[in-house]
């Protein structure tokens, strides 16, 4: 949804990124995956306020990009442990 246009930072930060979310993946979950999933999340709409427009959609698509990466090897732990 975010690397489509789908929803922007600020709305995946209201919907998902939010505090009561990371709290849960950190203190719950206890993945570290996750836990750094999340934190690259929650600094998304960041790099609008910091960088120009271009190089902070650049920026935006390489951190999407990675958090993409990042799922498949919680998902695989998850399935592993149960």
């Amino acid at each position: 949804m975010l690397a489509n246009g789908a929803i922007g930072a600020a709305d995946a930060l209201r919907i998902f990124f939010h505090a009561d979310n990371c709290l849960f993946v950190r203190n719950d979950l206890r993945d570290k995956t996750a836990d750094g999933i999340m934190s690259r999340g929650v600094q998304l709409a960041d790099l609008f306020e910091l960088l120009p427009m271009e190089e902070a959609r650049r920026e935006f698509q390489h951190e999407l990009a990675t958090m993409r990466g990042l799922w498949p090897e919680t998902a695989r732990q998850k399935r592993l442990v149960a």
